[in-house]
């Protein structure tokens, strides 16, 4: 990047344009020498680390309870790699120095996760694993509201919002099967009622919200279609059938609103280009 070049007569050049705009907003986190990684990318990567932390304890405790053995294996694999992909994303990148320190938490919390997964599911290891993807979350959903104020844009916290989405959708599954397995804490109850509520609350405000597409619309409508059913699996007792609806229900509900997450990371950059 060559900020003079802005300065001289090419300030009609919609390249020079673009790279001043990311300069203003994206310095001093970013230098030429590292590759392009929007604040909207980081908001996504952030926090699906969010999500990923529940899915794998839901997993985790699926595969313990017999639930869809196979398929749930190649779920627990493919959360696995997401969380690693993610934390390569994030490194392309020179941050600033506080975003980093809480990447770098994140990470030490992702890393004890995986440590315990080494081991066959007992009720001991499923407990731990729950009770880590708890701290866990609670580190990736810091980080990414601090990248969403990094962002500055309201777009940002639309990202954030629709990202949020997977994670209560998965923390509600896995709270789900740790009730089956009778591994539940104090508050899992009400946990559940919260999430389900935010969950609602949050389709509202990304309808309403003024940024919006054909394709946004479409995923919020599936979106909504999604969460009926899944809802309604929720509500089920935990006998074999209701745990494999509700399994099934959760990955199809995170992947409308990976795919709506995404979007609003398409439309953010957009903004900032």
């Amino acid at each position: 990047m060559k900020p003079l070049a802005c300065r001289s007569g090419r300030h009609s050049s919609r390249r020079a344009m673009i790279q001043t705009v990311v300069a203003v907003l994206l310095a001093p986190a970013l230098t030429p020498a590292h590759a392009q990684l929007a604040v909207s990318t980081a908001i996504n990567r952030t926090g699906r680390f969010r999500a990923m932390s529940q899915r794998i304890a839901k997993a985790y405790c699926q595969i313990y309870l017999n639930v869809l053995p196979d398929q749930t294996r190649a779920v627990l694999t493919t959360a696995r790699q997401l969380v690693h992909s993610g934390f390569e994303d994030l490194a392309k990148v020179q941050w600033p120095a506080d975003l980093t320190g809480m990447v770098a938490d994140v990470r030490k919390q992702a890393d004890t996760l995986e440590s315990l997964l080494v081991m066959p599911p007992t009720r001991e290891s499923v407990a731990a694993v729950a009770a880590q993807s708890d701290k866990m979350m609670a580190a990736a959903q810091a980080t990414t509201e601090a990248f969403e104020k990094f962002g500055k844009t309201g777009t940002a916290k639309l990202v954030n919002m629709a990202g949020r989405q997977r994670a209560l959708s998965q923390r509600l599954a896995k709270n789900y099967f740790l009730v089956a397995a009778k591994l539940e804490v104090k508050g899992t109850q009400e946990q559940m009622k919260a999430d389900a509520t935010e969950f609602r609350q949050a389709m509202s405000a990304l309808v309403a919200a003024p940024i919006s597409t054909p394709s946004i619309r479409n995923e919020l409508s599936l979106g909504d279609s999604q969460w009926i059913f899944f809802d309604a699996a929720l509500q089920r007792k935990p006998d074999d059938r209701g745990l494999e609806i509700v399994g099934t229900t959760s990955e199809r509900l995170l992947e409308v609103m990976d795919r709506l997450t995404g979007l609003y990371d398409a439309a953010l950059k957009e903004v900032l280009g």
